[in-house]
């Protein structure tokens, strides 16, 4: 009887676990060359906890329930790695085997920097766009070097830039409907919760959780108990857009209660940038909440935004630079004693996400996730009306015309706040009689204004995966988008004045909103132009993959349907049937086709092909060629079709890693506006000389070219890498070109006697071959140093392509070409510039210590060391003579009157950061 009740009381004491049959989860921790890894830090998602791996790499987390598992494994000077598993019912222990973890070739403490504030600005843009590269080490060698080391200067693998990429949060893109581009300053600030993507593909591999463009796909999941526990503080400072950066983030992991926290803010700041009359001040916050419901259900509460506040710089001729420097920015003068730019970026739109869980059974998932963003993004400017260009770099102003040495031009380099205010207030009150009431005051001459988006955006999307067989794996995307958009110009300062009018100075004054009697407008008012964009899109997205013994492969298809639509707020006096109100609905439906076929030749060599085939809808900038004043709709306007195929070789090995891939793309049907002043005809007796916007329609373009990265174990200790690039990226026709502008309506192919002769023109925006070598050494005690140097070829400038219309030498009095216009004249005036190429030298360092259970590092990058201030990053022709008779008498001066404007090399920077993790 007491053996019976021993017995009893023993079964009684043992674990629940006992009876449950929970699961013991283990492996191994080594290097490339199978040695252990000591002390790897092992973050297991679904745990409050995390484990370290002994003096032989081993770990084991015990007790797991049946489910799905996700863990990071994580040393310094290792790249980490993240493994998903799953436990079974009645698996008493799981083996994962060996996990190998690869020496790290770049350090990810801070190497990189984006600056986004040459994007801030109406001024060239699209060859300024910062690209995913920039925030994304890649997972291999020439990934990684072309983010952290040759995307300091703006280059962009295979010449695609923010247009064709994709970054998503919890499934929800983050690309903007007005121009297609991501803009990434809506998270900047918050590298710790956007470290590492749950996804990360390149180029045209298939994703899972969308379909993609050429650019790839970078998927983060905000999910809170995925953080690994504890707290993160770090303190950065360096001598970019901003010089102090401070960040802190807290994880609880998940806790008993079934509720997981995640919280991180930052702020970046400088008084002044290294450019003259640049500052900032940005914010950022995050917080993630998850409850979990049971074993299949889980909430989670996602909330970022980053309020920034920051002046932008300008681009300038060279002439300007000879004269001021390198680091001259004429969007700024003193006022009261203080610098003060008229160029100043505001931005806030927070998001607001709330994802649902649902693990279906042991092999299906079912995620789904409501999204809301709402917010302003403000971009000042000077305006001004019956007055003089303020601006110091009005060509009139610039030695090069006449009027001012270069001495007394530095004298008047900068915006003269003080004068304007002065011309502002020096008017004599006058009376105007508005709707029978008399308005007594000084018009503001000159005063400051805001063009204001404001956007209101909606997604909701589901993403549901589930294994068909143990090799055979299906993902079905399912994605709604709805945007509201408001846009306008708002009068943000009249600089002394009591008002200012809401009329047309390049229309004979005419009222902008015929509507309003009420043409005198105050500070917070609306001025100049009002309307609202409207875009649903619906899109569906199939993926599939099967792995077997020497093949993998992969296939993603996927269709969308599209509908976008004007409001206009302003009636014109010369379009009002066109100007005011809703405009038809432009639809477009797009669908598309990728793959990727791996052939596993061993264990070391791999052949990897990837193809796509898809279309892609106009952006709201595209469709309409200036939503502005009209709803017309750009001439030619239709989906972008593109066709990417690329080969690849890789070699894994323990000594030698290589990828050599070679890569053909051509884009077609594709749609470019651009917005400027332009002086038409000088020699025809009338001047329509006016802000056009200009678009090139049918536009063709082909990438072709070659990558190769070699990384090279030389000891345990000391890795060698090889990078270069070779791409030629062109134009392949002569695209048709029309414009709009207020005064003349739409003009042709019949007004520009042909189309834009491009054909052959190279893509600008970036090197088109880069090259890069490096070595870095890693220490067993915890620290590495690195040094690349990095040699960036084929840079061009960006075109005006009305410069490139038989108008330019058609004589509008005779009917014919001007007779000076020769072939070798025609040629002279037409070509594209190439800039000089380029060396850069770059180094960076870094240690790390274990105090107990506090880890405390330390790492300093610099780029540029040799302070090479000649590489010229991005710059764009202006459009100003489209006439034969000027465009030869300027290309004749010794300095132009309008050259091309360009933005230059920072110079030497560093960005040097600490963090402590507990």
């Amino acid at each position: 009887m007491i053996k019976k009740l021993s017995l009893i009381s023993l079964f009684t004491l043992l674990p629940a676990s006992f009876y449950f049959a929970q699961t013991t989860v283990y492996a191994y921790v080594k290097d490339a060359e199978g040695k252990p890894v000591e002390n790897a830090q092992v973050d297991l998602g679904e745990s409050s906890s995390s484990v370290t791996a002994d003096k032989i790499g081993y770990f084991q987390f015990v007790d797991l329930k049946p489910g799905q598992y996700q863990i990071t494994v994580s040393k310094q000077s290792f790249d980490p790695k993240i493994i998903e598993f799953d436990v079974a019912e009645n698996e008493k222990r799981k083996d994962l085997g060996v996990i190998s973890l690869s020496l790290s070739t770049i350090s990810t403490a801070g190497v990189m920097v984006i600056d986004d504030s040459a994007t801030d600005g109406d001024e060239g843009g699209s060859s300024m766009q910062p690209t995913i590269g920039l925030l994304n080490a890649g997972r291999d060698i020439f990934q990684s070097v072309s983010a952290f080391e040759l995307g300091a200067y703006w280059f962009r693998p295979r010449g695609v830039d923010n247009r064709f990429e994709d970054v998503l949060f919890n499934g929800v893109s983050m690309s903007k409907n007005d121009d297609g581009r991501v803009d990434f300053s809506n998270w900047g600030g918050l590298n710790d919760v956007t470290r590492y993507p749950y996804e990360s593909v390149d180029n045209i591999t298939p994703s899972e959780y969308a379909f993609g463009n050429l650019g790839g796909v970078v998927y983060y999941n905000t999910r809170a108990s995925s953080y690994r526990k504890g707290v993160s503080l770090a303190y950065s400072a360096t001598n970019r857009s901003y010089n102090n950066r401070a960040m802190a983030t807290y994880n609880s992991g998940l806790l008993r209660n079934g509720w997981a926290f995640t919280f991180s803010g930052s702020r970046r700041w400088a008084e002044e940038g290294v450019i003259e009359g640049t500052y900032q001040d940005a914010y950022a916050y995050f917080g993630s909440i998850e409850k979990r419901l049971g074993e299949n259900h889980a909430l989670n509460l996602t909330a970022f935004g980053t309020p920034t506040y920051r002046a932008s710089n300008s681009p300038n001729t060279q002439e300007v630079y000879d004269i001021m420097g390198k680091d001259y920015n004429s969007y700024w003068g003193w006022q009261d004693g203080d610098k003060r730019s008229s160029r100043v970026r505001k931005v806030f739109e927070p998001v607001f996400q709330l994802a649902h869980y649902w693990k279906l059974n042991g092999k299906s998932n079912l995620n789904t996730t409501v999204s809301y963003q709402q917010g302003s993004d403000a971009r000042s400017r000077l305006d001004w009306f019956r007055g003089a260009d303020p601006h110091p770099h009005y060509y009139r102003k610039l030695p090069s015309y006449g009027l001012n040495t270069p001495e007394e031009y530095k004298a008047i380099a900068q915006i003269d706040w003080t004068d304007l205010y002065y011309q502002n207030s020096n008017v004599n009150p006058a009376s105007y009689t508005i709707g029978g009431e008399t308005i007594t005051g000084r018009r503001s001459i000159y005063s400051l204004v805001e063009d204001v988006n404001e956007d209101k955006t909606i997604n909701v999307v589901s993403h549901y995966d589930t294994k068909l067989q143990e090799n055979w794996k299906l993902n079905i995307n399912l994605n709604y988008q709805t945007l509201k958009s408001d846009v306008f110009r708002r009068v943000k300062d009249l600089l002394g004045g009591d008002f200012a009018f809401n009329r047309n100075a390049f229309d004979g004054d005419a009222f902008y909103n015929t509507d309003d009697p009420n043409y005198i407008v105050r500070v917070g008012d609306r001025t100049q132009y009002s309307y609202e964009l409207f875009r649903d899109t619906y899109g569906l997205n199939v993926s599939t993959e099967v792995d077997f013994p020497k093949w993998n492969v992969m296939a993603s298809i996927f269709s969308s349907y599209t509908e976008s639509q004007r409001d206009g707020k302003y009636r014109s006096a010369r379009y009002a049937d066109n100007s005011k109100g809703r405009s038809d609905i432009f639809s477009s439906l797009d669908a598309g086709v990728k793959g990727k076929l791996t052939y596993k030749i061993n264990g070391k060599n791999f052949l990897v092909y990837n193809g796509a085939f898809f279309s892609i809808a106009p952006t709201l900038n595209e469709i309409y060629i200036n939503p502005r004043a009209v709803d017309f709709l750009t001439p030619g306007v239709d989906s972008q079709i593109i066709n990417s195929n690329d080969l690849s070789y890789i070699l894994r090995g323990q000594i030698l890693k290589v990828r050599l891939s070679g890569y053909y793309t051509t884009l077609s049907n594709g749609t470019e506006i651009s917005r400027y002043y332009a002086d038409v005809d000088a020699g025809s007796g009338t001047s329509l000389s006016t802000l056009v916007n200009e678009a090139m329609s049918d536009v063709d373009k082909r990438y072709m070219g070659a990558e190769l990265g070699v990384d090279v174990k030389i000891t345990p200790t000391l890795n060698a890498n090889l990078v270069g690039s070779w791409g030629d990226y062109e134009y392949t026709n002569n695209p048709s070109v029309s414009t709009f502008d207020d005064l003349n309506n739409f003009r042709g192919e019949d007004y520009w006697k042909g189309k834009a002769n491009v054909k052959g023109y190279k893509v600008a925006g970036t090197p088109q071959k880069a090259f890069s070598a490096g070595l870095r050494y890693n220490s067993p005690k915890f620290w590495w140093v690195g040094v690349t140097g990095n040699y960036l070829m084929d840079q061009y400038l960006d075109f005006s392509a009305l410069n490139k219309t038989p108008r330019l030498y058609y004589n509008p009095v005779t009917g014919d070409n001007y007779e000076a216009a020769t072939p070798e004249v025609i040629a002279s005036l037409t070509a594209q510039k190439k800039f000089d190429d380029q060396f850069m030298l770059n180094a960076n360092a870094g240690k790390s210590f274990l105090l107990g259970k506090y880890r405390l590092g330390v790492s300093l990058s610099v780029s540029n060391i040799l302070n090479n201030r000649n590489y010229v990053t991005g710059g764009f022709e202006q459009g100003r003579n489209v006439n034969f008779e000027d465009a030869v008498t300027d290309a004749n001066r010794a300095t132009p009157f309008f050259g091309p404007k360009l933005w230059y090399d920072r110079g030497t920077q560093y960005f040097a950061n600490v963090y402590l993790r507990f």
